[in-house]
């Protein structure tokens, strides 16, 4: 598996499209499975449905609307915030979306442990959980079994603000916290990034099953 960590804010349009043509280069053997790591420039993102309330009034938002092919509600991505897009050929992993995304949540719960912070998860609610405050948003998609999306997780307190405009996941009354308020000290998104990838990849090591 290769692992593609970026170094400056992506804007979500390119991050789309690197997701793409992995997928494609997956489907056609060009290409091989790849988790991307990355910051995007100030974003808000929301699954394909009728039910758009969680953007509240998408006009005044304080940075642009992208419709994609995930589940969920609206969500928000910028700097302080590690990204991780997952392009994974779930044909060969069990074509199970739901263990895929309970890795997910695993690695990034591990990897908050390690900084001291007692992340879990909360029954029926998807992402990552300190008592009521999300820590990560999960959302993910697949396009013929080849993965797309991934999680988004709140680092640095830089990336909190731009939730007070939307309703977050489309919970209500949902707080949004990030690594630094919990742990109580400053934390960057490389020194996070850097503790994620051992988990990641005990998790999701490479199988021909």
């Amino acid at each position: 598996m290769k692992i593609s960590q970026l170094s400056t804010p992506v804007p979500y349009a390119d991050g789309l499209a690197l997701q793409q043509d992995t997928v494609a280069g997956i489907l056609d053997g060009s290409a091989e499975e790849t988790l991307f790591l990355l910051e995007h420039e100030p974003v808000y993102t929301i699954g394909r449905r009728r039910d758009q309330s969680s953007l509240k009034d998408s006009d005044s938002l304080p940075a642009p609307v992208h419709e994609i092919n995930r589940g969920g509600q609206a969500t928000y991505h910028g700097p302080g915030q590690l990204v991780g897009y997952p392009i994974l050929d779930l044909r060969h992993r069990g074509k199970d979306l739901h263990e895929h995304l309970r890795k997910l949540e695993e690695a990034l719960i591990l990897t908050c442990h390690d900084f001291d912070i007692p992340a879990t998860r909360r029954e029926g609610l998807t992402g990552v959980w300190v008592q009521n405050r999300k820590l990560a948003s999960i959302g993910v998609g697949v396009s013929k079994w080849i993965s797309m999306h991934g999680f988004a997780m709140n680092v640095t307190k830089e990336c909190l603000l731009p939730f007070f405009a939307i309703t977050p996941c489309g919970i209500d009354g949902v707080v949004m916290s990030c690594v630094e308020n919990e742990a109580d000290r400053p934390i960057s998104v490389a020194e996070f990034s850097s503790a994620f990838l051992p988990h990641f990849e005990a998790l999701f090591h490479e199988t021909n099953s």
